[in-house]
């Protein structure tokens, strides 16, 4: 089974902790025993706007790891994302005007990996089993 990655799980990959960035590349490397990796458009887009990233950067990571980006996203992850969200946010907003917390990108995550049948890893695993419940998290 394919394994889409969380944006989460890749700026713990490369953060400092090696303790964190220790128990993401197992997890990764348990994944990838398991079935290929792959992450959203959505992932891609969130860690170029990351300081110090740039296209290239992450074309030879992914390029590297064997990641697939996957960047088409059909009509029925844009449905599925907007109706988590909006649900989210009935569930979330106690004043018309108040801004969610989360962002559109996470639901259009939790959706690619729902729609595609495929495992999500994680370090949310809360926000994902609340917006997908059918949706298989491995989460650290």
């Amino acid at each position: 089974m394919t394994t889409a990655i969380d944006t989460n799980i890749l700026i713990a990959l490369w953060d400092t902790d090696p303790q964190l960035n220790t128990a993401v590349q197992r997890a990764l490397d348990s994944a990838q025993a398991r079935g290929g990796l792959a992450i959203t458009g959505a992932v891609y887009a969130e860690l170029l706007a990351l300081p110090g990233r740039t296209e290239k950067m992450l074309d030879e990571f992914f390029g590297t790891t064997g990641i697939r980006v996957e960047w088409e996203s059909s009509e029925q992850i844009w449905r599925t994302a907007g109706r988590a969200f909006q649900s989210y946010v009935g569930r979330h907003s106690t004043k018309k005007t108040e801004l969610p917390r989360r962002i559109l990108a996470d639901f259009l995550i939790g959706a690619h990996a729902a729609v595609h049948r495929y495992r999500l890893l994680t370090l949310d695993q809360r926000l994902y089993k609340s917006a997908f419940p059918k949706l298989e998290i491995a989460a650290l």
